[in-house]
């Protein structure tokens, strides 16, 4: 690997500065990405192999990022599952059969992720080749309990209330559709291992919605078994978007680093942590419309602050898709200039 300071970072080692990459980077903000939305819808991109290639690819070669993180969609599990999703212009996820009982829980199929994904599994092999080991490849899940907060609500929410119901109203259905979920995730993230990915994240996206006694029941036991499934296998980082609270729960694991989100100061997860885990996160991705001297500015105080070791920079969640360019380039040659004092 010519670039292996992402891996480096992720076992803990000594660096020279951290690594940087952002999460969504691959789209959404980049010009590029934009003409290739104009011409093929979503789905179509997380399954042509050569589409997700290109666009996985965009933001290392125009950004400059140390890492790479495969196109593809946290959805694309349900589907395989037999849960229908498609992408609505200005609404985003959506499905037109969401399940609302046992009866529904049942049909739920836990499919050969190589006969369902196979698509995914070939973009990643195409995306290996192409990088030639400029940087690592990173492959990705959503957490089972954010899998089932969209195939119950069906579509987005702010609170996910038809989905927090469905797990306290019918716990033994909540409780076998997360297992499904599960098993399925396993299977799918140690085939993109297979086929070449240098790490795995898991985005627990609405973890944060949960109390942290239901985060426990509803959320990280089932996060804790796909951990324990891939940990000897391939490096594990998992994302709680929201999930301070479970940051002590969560460094005890067997992850190899923690993404954290904006709302908490580095020293504070630092000492959640017990400072022996790597941290990877937490510019807010709205402080990259900020002034490029402020963005450079608080990117090196961010460093500074959760120290340069076992640190991965990065957003506290996914790059805005209005962010200028050079804004975003900006806060990653901040972080490549980094001199610690």
């Amino acid at each position: 690997m010519k670039n292996d300071l992402f891996l480096r970072a992720l076992k803990g080692e000594t660096v020279e500065r951290p690594p940087v990459w952002m999460m969504r980077q691959a789209g959404r903000f980049l010009p590029d990405f934009r003409a290739l939305k104009e011409k093929y819808d979503f789905f179509t991109r997380c399954q042509t192999p050569e589409l997700a290639t290109e666009i996985t690819i965009m933001p290392v070669n125009q950004v400059g990022v140390d890492a790479a993180i495969l196109f593809s969609d946290i959805l694309v599990i349900p589907q395989a599952m037999g849960i229908p999703f498609e992408m609505k212009p200005g609404i985003g996820p959506w499905s037109e059969s969401p399940i609302t009982s046992s009866n529904d829980v049942q049909k739920v199929i836990v499919p050969d992720v190589n006969e369902s994904l196979g698509y995914v599994m070939e973009a990643i092999k195409m995306t290996k080749n192409e990088l030639d080991d400029r940087v690592p490849l990173i492959g990705f899940a959503g957490s089972p309990w954010t899998i089932l907060c969209y195939s119950v609500q069906g579509q987005g929410s702010k609170t996910f209330d038809q989905a927090k119901r469905f797990c306290f109203e019918q716990p033994q259905a909540a409780h076998s559709l997360l297992q499904k979920i599960t098993d399925t995730t396993i299977a799918y993230l140690k085939e993109k291992a297979n086929s070449g990915a240098n790490a795995i994240q898991v985005f627990d996206s609405w973890g944060g919605m949960l109390s942290p006694e239901d985060y426990q029941e509803f959320s990280w036991q089932y996060i804790a078994q796909i951990i324990n499934a891939l940990h000897d296998i391939i490096p594990v980082i998992v994302f709680g978007k929201g999930c301070w609270f479970a940051l002590d729960k969560m460094a005890k694991s067997k992850a190899s680093a923690l993404g954290v989100d904006w709302t908490i100061t580095p020293e504070m997860a630092r000492a959640f942590t017990g400072g022996n885990i790597t941290l990877q996160g937490n510019f807010d991705p709205s402080r990259l419309f900020s002034p490029i001297p402020e963005i450079e500015r608080l990117a090196t105080e961010m460093v500074d602050r959760f120290g340069k070791d076992k640190f991965i920079a990065n957003l506290g969640h996914g790059i805005l898709p209005n962010v200028p360019v050079e804004n975003a380039q900006a806060f990653v040659n901040a972080i490549k200039n980094y001199k610690s004092n």
